[in-house]
């Protein structure tokens, strides 16, 4: 069999040709199309990935700040609830006080108006007995008993200590020598004579004596002058009595007493001593 190298070499051209121009025309475009589409996905998945990298660090974010969010609702509702215990323990304390106060405050007032009742029937009884002791002293009293009281007066004044007399005499010179004698009833002449006598003698001078009669005077009788007063009576025993009683029953009306406080004793009335009018 005869080969023919002329239509072979014409074949194996055609061929060499047909395969340039596919590989230009065809193959080539072909794959430049592959080329970028692979680009394309690689950018895509590149791209896929970094979003996916970026949301699961956005995930961890959200994860911490809920954790974060999480703890700080706890704290705050911890702490909301330890300031609320706590209000809730100062206002009942300050309730408890408040109540306190107010028992405390209606017993004292109580205990305030019991005693202030108590003194009241207190100074009342102590007021009438006294008054009607002094009624009785004044309507038992007559003409032989001031006399009596003059003579005890004209005793006081003879006892009299010097500091009195001193006292009593610038008084004296304050009322320019003149003196008020007052006595529950008219005192006789002659026991005014010796009680002007007394006068004299006791402080060394002519002294001029007004008498004056004072039924407000319980059986007793008083010199004045110069806002100097020496006087005796009844009524300043029942005074000092009767202000010992009062001192008995305002130590009685304390809450408390020392065992060892004791009633004074009616202390006797000032033995003609000058004292304020």
């Amino acid at each position: 069999m005869l080969i023919d190298w002329f239509t072979v070499g014409a074949q194996a051209l055609n061929f060499l040709v047909l395969v340039w121009l596919m590989k230009r025309f065809l193959y080539q475009p072909i794959l430049h199309a592959i080329d970028g589409r692979e680009k394309r996905i690689a950018a895509k998945l590149a791209d896929a990935a970094a979003k996916e990298s970026e949301a699961k660090s956005e995930r961890d974010k959200f994860v911490q700040k809920n954790d974060e969010f999480d703890q700080q609702r706890a704290a705050l509702l911890t702490k909301a609830s330890e300031e609320a215990q706590t209000e809730r323990q100062r206002l009942f304390d300050e309730a408890r006080q408040a109540a306190d106060a107010l028992s405390a405050k209606r017993q004292e007032t109580l205990l305030g108006d019991a005693r202030k009742l108590s003194k009241t029937i207190s100074r009342k009884t102590r007021e009438e007995v006294f008054a009607i002791a002094r009624k009785v002293l004044t309507d038992l009293a007559g003409a032989s008993l001031d006399e009596r009281i003059g003579d005890i007066f004209i005793d006081r004044l003879r006892a009299l200590s010097d500091e009195a007399k001193v006292v009593f005499a610038k008084a004296l010179k304050t009322a320019s020598g003149q003196a008020l004698l007052r006595s529950a009833f008219e005192l006789p002449e002659g026991q005014q004579t010796m009680i002007q006598k007394v006068i004299n003698e006791t402080f060394s001078a002519a002294i001029q004596v007004r008498f004056e009669t004072a039924p407000d005077l319980v059986s007793g009788v008083e010199l004045n002058a110069g806002g100097q007063k020496i006087a005796w009576s009844i009524a300043d025993y029942l005074s000092a009595l009767e202000q010992s009683v009062g001192e008995l029953l305002q130590e009685n009306d304390q809450p408390e007493v020392k065992p060892e406080s004791k009633a004074k004793s009616a202390p006797e009335p000032s033995k003609s001593t000058a004292r304020p009018q």
